[in-house]
Parts: C-alpha cells; sequence; structure tokens
C-alpha cells in the first residue's frame, strides 16, 4: 500500500514530499557516489541529489530508500549493503539519507522520466554539481561520515 505521497508542511516552514517524511539512497562505490539529476519538472527540479522520494507509512527508512532507488534507477538491492543513515530532522518531518556500498556488479540507470541522468560522481567532486538545495545543506555532515568511510579506501 502506498500512501505516502502527498505534501507536508515542517514546523521550519517549508513544503516536503512525503506524509510520512522521506528517504534517499547515497551509494558507494571506489570512492565515487551515485548520483541522480533530477528532471526540470520535478520539486527542484534540474539539480543532482540522491535517488530518494515518499517513505511509506509501514516502511522502514532502509525499505524506504532502497525502493526508491529501485524504482527511479533500477538497481538490484542483493548488490549494496546499507552502512549508516543520516537524518535531517525538520521537527514534524524528516529526510533519511542511507549511505550503502555498491558491487562492482552493480549497474543504475534512468528509469523514468523524474531524471535526466545517473552518474558516478568523484565524492570529492560533488559540490562542482548545481546541488538539490537540501542535499546541499546536509552535505557538509554527509560529508563528514563519508571521510570516515571513504578517505582509507
Amino acid at each position: 500500500m502506498r500512501d505516502g505521497d502527498g505534501w507536508v508542511e515542517c514546523d521550519c516552514g517549508n513544503r516536503h514530499w512525503g506524509k510520512h517524511g522521506a528517504a534517499g539512497l547515497l551509494l558507494i562505490r571506489d570512492q565515487h557516489l551515485l548520483l541522480q539529476h533530477r528532471a526540470p519538472w520535478v520539486h527542484n527540479g534540474d539539480t543532482w541529489g540522491i535517488p530518494g522520494g515518499a517513505r511509506d507509512s509501514h516502511e522502514t527508512i532502509i525499505q524506504a530508500a532502497v525502493r526508491e532507488a529501485v524504482e527511479e534507477t533500477g538497481i538490484d538491492p542483493a548488490l549494496i549493503q546499507p552502512i549508516t543513515t543520516f537524518s535531517d530532522l525538520h521537527g514534524n518531518w524528516r529526510y533519511d539519507t542511507v549511505l550503502a556500498t555498491a558491487s562492482t556488479e552493480l549497474v543504475a540507470r534512468e528509469l523514468n522520466d523524474e531524471s535526466h541522468e545517473v552518474r558516478w560522481v568523484h565524492w570529492q567532486e560533488v559540490t562542482e554539481l548545481d546541488l538539490h538545495p537540501s542535499f546541499a545543506k546536509t552535505w557538509p555532515q554527509v560529508l563528514e561520515i563519508l571521510n570516515d568511510l571513504i578517505a582509507p579506501i
């Protein structure tokens, strides 16, 4: 049952997609991250972020993030390994980013009209792209986590 689609006004006064919050998947492979170039027609379109979207009431954070990534990029969930999550809290609403490693066999592609492109981007080159405003805002915190995960590789 899909009951998460819809807009919510958070306690901070912003509008967000996802009645029960939202979740996205940040895939890591060989010091590269899988990013999605969002179509112009979507909320904050023509920016780069991660595959993700509305969370349904019955889903865990990981289930929602993986489902959205499969819907948007066609990845095989058997080829990923979740590591940790990062939560961007807005009072009554939240966006959870699941950080996960991806097998070298994992293939991702644009599956619907929400994406212009998906691309593996070196983690140190992420800020060279026009980032989704919320992703850009939380990037420094996510980068701290990535520094611990990727830098030793």
